[in-house]
């Protein structure tokens, strides 16, 4: 039991990065029951089976790899924590990886049956590349060192959401599913923050290592991000080959595995660039902020800060 408790003095700070970083995720706070889902339904009634059952897989694979993020995630990190603001920012982190997975489901409420929505979750239970890469991280969370925790929360936020994003993303970028696409834009500016924030306090500890320890580490981080991309690849076959997107959501993927190296502040892996990505999906990313009803459901224009479209330096915001 402890004899002493430290009450958190934001007015004393440890670290800068602390406070600029809890002031952003404030700022850009939302919930998905701010947004329209229903108004995409005439866009959903024209897609054929298989689109619809690529856009409800994908779902189901974020929701999971959410719920691995909020459960098991920001737990583990808070056992590591530099400071008490940090763990401040992780527990923000942590709820928001909460409205993260719950925003999956009132988009399953809104598009699916609940017969298709019980279909849904049990592949995402039985698909063996998802319950791969999510036990992966999980065990790193459970197992592994501060810093090799921190490596998979990145790996996790910069690199393996990304395959499920290129969906909506792409719909987005052609002006199909705009509340989705509308909601993914908000999980996407809060994920850029997120793995910045956990990269830059992953680089303050790599740099207290000697030299042997650091190549020992940096080693790992890319036996590791080997082995996540021939997963991820083999779970891309299977989500896109369907329709034909398999190379271009590949691009995608390593394009940003090379985002969570810089985070990390590691070279790039990948011969990847943002020239390589679908321009489409892109644009997705870039478009700015949709108004909806101002005297009743908005947008992400609803927010407390100003909103500003994404851009490729948004990826990594300067912490």
């Amino acid at each position: 039991m402890k004899d002493f408790y430290r009450a958190i003095n934001w007015n004393k700070l440890e670290d800068q990065i602390d406070k600029a970083t809890w002031e952003k995720l404030t700022e850009q706070f939302w919930l998905d029951t701010r947004i329209p889902l229903s108004n995409d339904l005439p866009d959903w009634r024209k897609f054929d089976d298989t689109n619809r059952e690529v856009v409800a897989h994908v779902f189901g694979g974020l929701t999971l790899l959410d719920t691995v993020q909020s459960q098991d995630g920001m737990d583990s990190l808070m056992k590591d924590i530099r400071t008490q603001h940090e763990r401040a920012v992780l527990n923000n982190i942590q709820f928001m990886e909460s409205v993260h997975a719950k925003s999956y489901s009132s988009i399953f409420s809104t598009l699916n049956t609940p017969r298709e929505i019980e279909d849904i979750f049990d592949w995402t239970h039985t698909n063996k590349y998802l319950q791969y890469k999510a036990n992966k991280i999980a065990n790193i969370y459970q197992t592994g060192t501060p810093l090799e925790k921190k490596v998979a929360s990145v790996f996790l936020e910069t690199f393996l959401f990304y395959s499920g994003f290129y969906t909506p993303l792409y719909w987005l970028g052609h002006n199909k599913l705009a509340n989705v696409g509308e909601i993914i834009k908000l999980i996407l500016r809060d994920e850029s923050v997120h793995g910045t924030y956990i990269g830059y306090k992953f680089q303050l500890g790599f740099n207290e290592l000697d030299e042997e320890q650091q190549s020992k580490l940096l080693s790992w981080v890319y036996e590791l991000l080997y082995d996540l991309y021939d997963n991820e690849e083999k779970y891309t076959h299977e989500l896109y080959d369907a329709v034909g997107w398999t190379e271009k959501v590949l691009a995608f993927l390593r394009y940003n595995a090379n985002k969570a190296l810089m985070n990390l502040g590691f070279d790039a892996l990948f011969p990847d660039t943002v020239d390589d990505v679908d321009p489409v999906v892109m644009n997705g990313i870039s478009t700015s902020t949709s108004n909806h009803d101002f005297f009743s459901q908005v947008g992400n224009g609803y927010l407390l800060g100003d909103v500003e479209p994404m851009s490729d330096e948004d990826y990594n915001i300067g912490l």
